[in-house]
């Protein structure tokens, strides 16, 4: 069990020990370390088994780095400018099904490429790192920089790196650097028809 978080059901403690911290120490990753965090994506479950997610990555250092960075609004660039490295997921909006001839598109691309996504931060926590998957960025800008072709869409980008320390953050992000609870399973989970329970 991790602060702040109890487990309602027995559950293998990565999932409750990975949380999305935002203060990083500014330290290298590897080459090897970031394909091992692919390896593990490449390994998520799709429709059709098209496997729609790409990843575009830069580490700290190099030269697209702070192309990369200048791409989040300011409030997230603020902290992720101390992380290893910055990963955009993309997904691919159609494909070539087995046998056939005509690209679809299966309407779970963006679903299929978020399974990856968990997959690569599950696997940077067993690899004693840490991951923070934002939103926040200027979508024509990250478009931009990747020189994204037409038929992919930007879905996400993951911030990675080793932890850093709190303090190091601005006071008013130092009292979020904890982990989160969650809703119980019973505001999340209904049989046999829909209950909202959000009220």
């Amino acid at each position: 069990m991790t602060q702040s978080r109890t487990v309602e059901h027995g559950v293998h403690p990565i999932f409750v020990e990975r949380w999305s911290p935002r203060a990083y120490d500014e330290s290298s990753l590897t080459e090897a370390e970031l394909q091992t965090l692919f390896e593990a994506a490449r390994w998520a479950p799709s429709a059709y088994n098209a496997q729609p997610w790409r990843f575009v990555y830069a580490r700290r250092g190099t030269a697209d780095w702070q192309k990369f960075l200048d791409t989040l609004i300011p409030y997230n660039r603020g902290w992720a400018q101390h992380a290893s490295a910055l990963i955009f997921a993309v997904s691919a909006q159609a494909f070539v099904p087995p046998g056939k001839t005509e690209a679809i598109n299966t309407g779970s691309q963006s679903y299929d490429t978020g399974a990856a996504v968990a997959f690569l931060v599950l696997q940077a926590s067993l690899s004693g790192l840490s991951a923070h998957i934002l939103t926040g960025y200027d979508k024509e800008a990250v478009k931009k920089a990747l020189a994204l072709p037409e038929g992919y869409a930007v879905e996400s980008a993951i911030v990675v790196g080793r932890r850093g320390k709190a303090d190091a953050l601005p006071p008013e992000l130092q009292a979020r650097e904890v982990p989160t609870p969650r809703r119980p399973i019973t505001a999340l989970v209904s049989e046999g028809r829909f209950a909202s329970k959000d009220a």
